[in-house]
């Protein structure tokens, strides 16, 4: 198989048209034509419907597309590897949809300052599906909560340890977090992720009973919610970064004050372990107080 074949089909799903991707790729349309032909006669499947205009992916070609990815992904690590540059090629990596999101694309920022010819690519999903996907190789590492049940090829190392904190609108009054949960309106974060699960047990550990306002199922949301008087919550630290939250009553959970965990899920023997490591030390800097070195 032809990598070049494999480089002008992703031009043509990424521009529309075989007349955009052949300026792309410095082919004449005929030339591009004639590649793909030869890539559906090796394959014996049919890429493109050419009844419409422009020809739009079979379901087989999308499955062609996504092996083409793969293929041209690792014929660059391997020459990256070849070359003995370590940290070269393309980052696949994953990430919960979580308040420590916002560290992600700030330490993808600096890992592409540190090393230029570092490419990356952020994909968000549920945890369940990030994990699989790194255990099959679709995925390099994804960034994930402490989980139960991680398979044995693979190993997660936090890079965020961080408190969860009882926080009630500016001017509230009282001091004794259980108290305060069990008499003034709460806002619920409602979704399947462990940091709910968390909340949820120690509420119920500590026998309160909450007078639900509202059930969110984002943190983000809930500290806005907050903010504008509705209710009490559960966050964790790094919800609380904008200068607005500075008023907001601030006091611990749990009974000793809980902690939530975030980390890297990788393959245990991983090409890119090198690489995985170095973004993990950005990560846990970019954490503050709060960072986990990796071990």
């Amino acid at each position: 198989m032809d990598t070049r074949q494999l480089r002008t089909l992703l031009a043509i799903q990424a521009h529309g048209t075989f007349a955009l991707a052949a300026d792309v790729v410095n082919l004449t349309p005929s030339a591009v034509s004639q590649q793909i032909q030869a890539l559906e006669d090796e394959l014996q499947v049919t890429v493109f419907d050419r009844s419409t205009r422009p020809p739009r992916l079979t379901p087989a070609g999308l499955q062609v597309t996504e092996m083409a990815r793969d293929i041209l992904r690792r014929e660059e690590d391997t020459k990256a590897s070849l070359r003995g540059d370590q940290i070269a090629g393309t980052l696949m990596l994953g990430s919960v949809r979580s308040s420590a999101l916002n560290l992600l694309p700030r330490a993808m920022v600096e890992m592409r300052s540190r090393y230029p010819d570092l490419k990356s690519s952020l994909r968000v999903s549920l945890s369940a599906n990030l994990i699989a996907d790194v255990a099959a190789g679709r995925l390099d590492a994804a960034i994930v909560a402490e989980h139960v049940g991680f398979p044995n090829a693979l190993r997660w190392s936090p890079f965020l340890r961080e408190p969860l904190w009882l926080i009630a609108p500016e001017g509230t009054v009282g001091d004794d977090p259980i108290s305060m949960l069990n008499s003034l309106p709460y806002i619920r974060f409602r979704s399947a992720v462990p940091l709910a699960n968390l909340i949820d047990a120690e509420i119920s550990r500590l026998g309160v009973v909450t007078h639900d306002v509202a059930e969110i199922d984002t943190i983000g949301s809930i500290v806005t919610c907050v903010r504008q008087g509705l209710g009490v919550s559960i966050v964790p630290h790094v919800a609380l970064q904008e200068p607005e939250d500075i008023d907001l009553v601030r006091l611990p959970f749990g009974k000793p004050q809980i902690n939530r965990q975030i980390g890297i899920v990788e393959r245990t023997v991983s090409p890119r372990g090198e690489i995985i490591a170095r973004l993990h030390a950005i990560l846990a800097e970019l954490c503050g107080p709060y960072g986990v070195d990796r071990t």
